[in-house]
């Protein structure tokens, strides 16, 4: 007779140790034989011994068809069951005393190269049989004991016949107690008559139902949330005889799914503008009542007028002042509130606002807390709201971007009885965390907007970026007594693929209209650049741009506008009006050179608008001017311009520069152009040496132009520091790309930068083989900086999205961005390019 596993003393069920499996499944019962690839015996148990009467040591090493009484039944023959991964079914075999057998046995083929023999052949044992009644009663148990889901069966009249422990614990009733009634009287509610219908149906039609409910049971305080499947009982001829109703409790997925559509709804509807105001009652507005039913957004009072955060946003001595920036409530004109919108509330130590932002990390207390009740002792009015409204359950929520704190969250639960959990304070967490970007972003962009100067020196750039591309200097002299305050520029801007652009302008004029028009040109120019526009099509923007400025101008100065005063205007590209006298033309001059140099082809790309047009120093000395285009200034023509790529040796100069620096009003601007070119043939001791001497020889004492100069030596990126690889455009490739990243790391040293790269790479060429078109390239740059670029032959950017909780993919690029310093696309010519950069820790 089967005996019943037992538990020792230990707790331990018997068989749950393997030295004790072989004890409870006796595994001599079964027969058990393995073959190799080519049909011989090597292993024989006790089991195939009792079975056919030949021991191990008899049929070991024997060609096991010899112990076929008749063919195996298999279509095809023996070669179409050695490509089968199982065959099961009934063969005759021959005893050692020579009767035949028929044995129903299954046979496992094992792949090729797996450590154990190809195949594994059981039978299981003909002469034992159960007791009577056994698994009538496994079946029972199985149901009344099922600990996966609640289940019942009810009868054609819908009538309840079986519940198991589940479902009783459930509904907290007992089977006894359930029999013979109806769903909708066990549970009376929507839910209970939704399922009854849908009983019904599957009652008349047969077909399974699928229904989603909530349900509190008895005794508990928050619903679950329940996926029920109904399906039809038939007896063996087929006729609908009951229905069983099984319940699966999905609360815990329900509200993860719940969650990720919190967070996707608060991913598009805060940072909508650069209001700091306007973004914390973003977040106020998305939480409520999905999370709470009160909620604050409390900044500290010191952002009021400082331009920068306090170091320490908790005061070492005294109370913290919170300036209360948003409030939502489900009562209207939330009465819960001690603090109305924009008012200053004080929070002494101990106070839950006051020990979040002392230690950086969201807190959870319910209002009978030792440390909560101990705050409200000393708050009466706060008590008193507590009181009067129910409340809770509370959570604080430090508001933090960018290592700076900028305030605090506060939830508040009344309404809603459950109280928060974990869960609640993680998602809070990240809620908090996305408004803190964008408060601090708003913030920013306020403090900017109100401090902007666009006058002086600070509208150039002070220092110019760090970037392996190229060797810079420059210099800037303005025209006349208004120091720092002029019209040319120029920029430096790193680019993707360890490029780099060099930008000089020219916006005609002096003064304060010159000044800010400057400040405008040179700040579109850097957003164009940053995305990665080709050196023609940025000037052809740039172009558009100034032709906007143009009409605003004109509108301003119309009849009856008034004529804007303050700085003086000169043709473009032309020296100021000698008089002094402010002309009145409202026209926009301006031109402007955009060059981008490539330190892996050595190539440079030169595009002018009306400019002045570079020099090249080859490293013998050689001075030659670019031969580029005549193109008209900004924003005259509206015609595109045009481009012209030249190969650069390594060492080579380039000197970009303003009219005001070779024309004067003593010499025209070819004769300037060669007095250059002679100046720049001279050895320097540095390129600050070299940029001195061209002013010095170049300028009188007093310049009647404001002038730029920007000298650049290039560099170029040994081929060590470059590994390119042609990716197959198959999914199968990714794992041999990924080998190869990792092996070019390790030559390179860069051991740690493995694990992001790996999955940079990954998401890259996934998505390019997927979503792209071929070919697809992948070149890794090491500089400074490690640079991953995927290039394929598509001309779709690729772009940040929020993935759904049940999507497949979506996620890839959000994972990039949140892995490296930044990224980005550009379009080339043929396709488009998706780049990522890693910042390397120092060795």
């Amino acid at each position: 007779m089967e005996q019943p596993v037992t538990t020792g003393r230990s707790g331990r069920s018997f068989g749950e140790d393997p030295e004790t499996l072989g004890v409870l499944v006796d595994a001599s019962l079964t027969a058990r034989v393995t073959l190799d690839e080519h049909g011989v015996v090597t292993g024989w148990n006790a089991g195939a011994e009792r079975l056919l009467g030949y021991s191990a040591g008899q049929l070991t090493g024997t060609r096991a068809a010899d112990l076929l009484a008749e063919p195996i039944p298999v279509r095809g023959g023996l070669p179409t069951l050695a490509g089968l991964p199982r065959w099961n079914g009934d063969v005759a075999l021959r005893h050692r005393d020579g009767r035949k057998l028929t044995v129903r046995i299954l046979a496992h083929h094992r792949p090729p190269g797996a450590d154990a023999p190809a195949w594994l052949i059981v039978s299981a044992p003909a002469d034992r049989q159960p007791p009577a009644g056994l698994d009538d009663s496994l079946v029972s148990w199985t149901f009344t004991q099922s600990p996966c889901c609640a289940q019942a069966i009810y009868d054609t009249r819908l009538r309840l016949r079986l519940a198991n422990a589940d479902m009783e614990r459930v509904t907290a009733l007992t089977e006894e107690e359930m029999r013979g009634l109806r769903v909708s009287e066990i549970v009376d509610d929507d839910a209970g008559r939704r399922a009854e219908r849908a009983m019904a149906r599957v009652l008349r039609t047969g077909e399974p139902e699928y229904e989603e409910n909530f349900l509190r049971a008895p005794g508990e305080q928050h619903e679950h949330a329940w996926s029920v499947f109904i399906s039809a009982l038939r007896d063996p001829e087929g006729t609908v005889q009951g229905v069983c109703l099984s319940a699966h409790d999905m609360t815990e997925q329900f509200w993860a799914r719940k969650r990720l559509q919190l967070i996707a709804e608060a991913g598009r509807r805060i940072g909508s503008t650069l209001d700091v105001t306007h973004t914390a009652q973003e977040l106020a507005d998305v939480t409520v009542p999905v999370l709470a039913d009160f909620v604050s957004v409390d900044l500290l009072a010191a952002l009021d007028d400082a331009p920068e955060p306090p170091a320490s946003a908790v005061p070492a001595d005294g109370p913290l002042l919170l300036r209360r920036a948003a409030l939502r409530s489900v009562t209207p004109g939330a009465p819960e509130s001690v603090v109305a919108a924009g008012a200053v509330d004080s929070y002494p130590p101990g106070s839950m606002p006051f020990e979040s932002l002392r230690t950086g990390r969201p807190a959870l207390q319910e209002t009978t807390d030792p440390a909560f009740t101990a705050w409200l002792g000393r708050d009466p009015a706060r008590a008193t709201r507590v009181r009067e409204f129910g409340i809770h359950s509370v959570m604080a929520v430090p508001l933090a971007a960018r290592g700076t704190t900028l305030g605090v969250a506060y939830f508040v639960r009344h309404r809603n009885q459950e109280a928060f959990r974990h869960d609640d304070l993680v998602l809070a967490g990240e809620l908090v965390a996305r408004a803190a970007v964008s408060i601090d972003n708003a913030r920013r962009y306020t403090r900017e907007r109100a401090t902007a100067v666009t006058l002086q020196r600070s509208l150039l750039p002070r220092r110019l970026p760090r970037q392996a591309a190229v060797e810079v200097a420059s210099r800037y002299l303005p025209a006349g007594p208004h120091a720092g305050v002029g019209g040319d520029w120029f920029d430096v801007i790193p680019l993707s693929g360890a490029r780099v652009a060099l930008v000089v302008g020219d916006v005609a004029g002096h003064g304060l209209v010159a000044s800010a028009t400057m400040g405008r040109l040179r700040t579109a120019v850097r957003t164009l650049a940053d995305i990665d526009l080709p050196c023609d099509e940025l000037l052809t923007h740039l172009d558009d741009l100034v032709a906007r400025l143009n009409t605003e101008e004109e509108r301003d100065t119309a009849p009856g506008g008034g004529v804007q005063s303050g700085g003086t205007r000169a043709a473009p590209g032309g020296s100021a009006p000698r008089s002094g006298s402010a002309e009145t033309s409202s026209d926009v001059g301006a031109t402007c050179l955009y060059a981008v140099y490539d330190p892996v082809t050595r190539r440079c790309c030169f595009a002018a608008a009306g400019h002045p047009v570079p020099a090249v120093v080859s490293p013998d000395g050689t001075v030659d001017l670019v031969d580029l285009p005549a193109a008209p200034p900004l924003g005259v023509s509206g015609l595109p311009y045009e481009a012209t790529e030249v190969d650069l040796p390594e060492g080579s100069l380039l000197a970009l520069y303003t009219n005001g620096l070779v024309e004067t009003p003593e010499r025209d601007l070819d004769a300037g152009v060669d007095r250059l070119r002679e100046v720049l043939a001279r050895p320097a001791a540095s390129l600050d040496a070299l940029c001195d001497t061209v002013l010095a020889d170049l300028l009188p004492p007093r310049p009647g132009d404001d002038v730029a100069l920007l000298i650049a030596r290039t560099r170029a990126l040994d081929a060590r520091q470059v590994a390119t690889w042609a990716v197959p455009a198959e999914p199968s490739a990714v794992a041999q790309t990924r080998k190869d990243v990792v092996e070019q790391l390790e030559r390179w040293g860069l051991s740690d930068a493995v694990f992001v790269t790996e999955l940079v790479v990954s998401e890259l060429v996934t998505n390019a083989i997927r979503h792209a078109e071929p070919p697809v390239t992948l070149r890794l740059i090491h500089d400074s900086t490690l640079i991953c670029e995927v290039s394929d032959g598509g001309s779709t950017a690729p772009h940040l999205r929020r993935a759904r909780s049940y999507d497949e993919g979506g996620r890839g690029l959000l994972l990039v961005a949140q892995l490296t310093e930044r990224w980005g696309t550009r379009q080339g010519a043929t396709g488009k390019t998706i780049w990522a950069e890693q910042t390397l820790t120092p060795a």
